[in-house]
């Protein structure tokens, strides 16, 4: 029998979270997060261009897989629900230094997707004024100003935040579900054979529908933010992985449900290459004077889900200093007295989106943007499972109070290869007529952060403090310090341990 898994305890004190989050809370974040209106809009126009009307089905497709990787994710949440969520699970699945680099690729995405997020926004701000589309420059100055004021609601606060995320959900509602309803009731122009006839015509190939799924994937990823801030919720070994699921498959039923109601609403398929599918079809359908709250309302759950966005990646940047795990830790893991908020991990965070929103200002830089943000969570979602799987194989894993019981196995093994052929269709170079480092952006990206990650990990891994041990009574209020007198001190690692 092999050893089993090291549930080892920090050997000092350490900064400690307020559980304000509920159940609620922790399914409305990580359903902002994956907000409908953001994981539909944002990739419309690319999913159209790639299968035309057929790419609805890969709504379908990618919510069986996505799915199955929620189950496998909520079964580590409730055994750990340590703020940090993938780099804590892997770190205790596998080698440090691959729990380490996998924290430190998933602050990165969620940095470049915070990025990726303000700029959609940005989009939408034109209409929503009566502009019209922006250019590249003003759509970057309004990425910098709506970036920002996530920034500043962040900071300012849990309550905050929940308030925002609760606004996103009256927009989510009437602006993908009551719209949806709109235009299938009383404007409909064409009929559902059309998911059938690629770009109106009858013509579809498997490598359009393949980068449809691709960019469908961008829809589907954010449910492992609960997990992120599961030191800051009630119950979390129960409550966290209900979050999880339960977002993926609200979010699934909406943007299925908008996606076809768009689709059927488009006025001429044949022409999909040209424009915003979704500004075109929703101005010519309901008038400039009602389309324009609708983008109002777009805004807002683009603000929402670029706050979550935010929060999350700060627990992880607060999560890897706590553990001594990055540079400059002492300050990033701070701490604001009066309700314990990270505020200098909201702020880093902040400054690297900022930062990356900068390269906006080349060529097909956007759907570069998107790329490698999908790209980069299927592999932090890969190394997750493929540790779990190895873990499970030695019979070094012991559930929580969530369990798939004799199906855990089977469904993460099914998840792992799921996340693998979405890893490589979309790092796959698809586009030959792009600059051939726009082409490869995806693996290039991935082997630049890598290769910088080894870099910083050389630099703080002697410093790095063991695991810390999950809270003992789910509803303590504050993560454990020190363990209970009847569990002994957890073993210095050993080689042995980590193989």
């Amino acid at each position: 029998m092999s050893q089993p898994l090291n549930d080892g305890v920090h050997p000092h004190p350490h900064p400690q979270l307020r559980r304000e989050f509920t159940l609620w809370s922790a399914a409305a974040v990580a359903f902002a997060f994956i907000s409908p209106i953001v994981a539909l809009y944002s990739i419309f126009g690319l999913l159209l261009g790639a299968a035309g009307a057929s790419g609805w089905w890969a709504f379908p497709v990618v919510l069986v897989g996505q799915l199955l990787v929620a189950l496998a994710f909520g079964e580590l949440a409730s055994r750990w629900p340590i703020e940090g969520s993938v780099y804590q699970w892997v770190r205790r699945l596998a080698p440090q230094g691959l729990g380490w680099m996998t924290g430190w690729l998933y602050a990165w995405t969620l940095a470049i997707s915070s990025a990726s997020v303000a700029y959609s926004a940005a989009m939408f701000v034109g209409p929503a004024l009566g502009f019209g589309t922006l250019d590249t420059a003003g759509s970057l100055a309004v990425a910098f100003v709506v970036l920002a004021i996530a920034t500043i609601v962040n900071v300012a606060g849990r309550k905050w935040i929940k308030y925002l995320v609760s606004a996103a959900l009256v927009a989510e509602l009437v602006g993908s579900i009551a719209v949806g309803c709109y235009l299938l009731i009383f404007h409909r122009v064409n009929s559902i054979d059309v998911l059938f006839s690629g770009f109106g015509d009858g013509t579809t190939t498997w490598a359009g529908f393949a980068a449809a799924l691709a960019f469908v994937g961008w829809s589907f990823v954010g449910f492992e933010s609960a997990g992120s801030i599961s030191e800051e919720v009630r119950s979390p070994r129960r409550a966290v992985p209900k979050a999880m699921i339960a977002s993926v498959l609200c979010v699934a039923a909406v943007v299925s449900f908008a996606g076809l109601a768009v689709i059927l609403a488009i006025p001429d398929l044949k022409a999909l290459g040209s424009g915003d599918p979704v500004v075109d079809t929703l101005t010519t359908q309901l008038g400039a004077g009602v389309a324009q709250p609708i983008f109002v309302l777009f805004l807002v759950a683009f603000l929402a889900t670029l706050i979550a966005v935010q929060t999350s990646a700060s627990r992880m940047v607060f999560a890897l200093s706590r553990d001594e795990a990055l540079p400059f830790a002492s300050r990033l893991r701070r701490l604001r007295t009066t309700d314990q908020m990270p505020v200098a991990a909201v702020v880093v965070v902040g400054v690297a989106a900022g930062a990356i929103l900068l390269t906006s200002l080349a060529g097909n830089v956007y759907s570069t943007l998107i790329g490698f943000t999908v790209g980069g969570f299927f592999l932090t979602f890969l190394l997750v499972l493929c540790s779990f799987v190895w873990a499970r194989a030695r019979g070094r894993w012991a559930p929580g109070p969530f369990s798939l019981r004799g199906f855990g196995l089977p469904v993460t093994i099914i998840a792992c290869i799921w996340t693998i052929f979405e890893f490589i269709n979309i790092a796959w170079p698809r586009t030959p007529s792009a600059p051939w480092f726009v082409d490869w952006a995806v693996p290039l990206m991935i082997a630049l952060l890598a290769v910088i990650g080894v870099g910083v990990y050389s630099r703080v891994r002697s410093r790095i403090a063991p695991p810390i041990e999950p809270p003992a009574d789910e509803e303590h209020e504050e993560l454990e310090t020190t363990p209970r007198a009847s569990t002994p001190p957890a073993p210095r690692q050993t080689k042995e341990h980590t193989r």
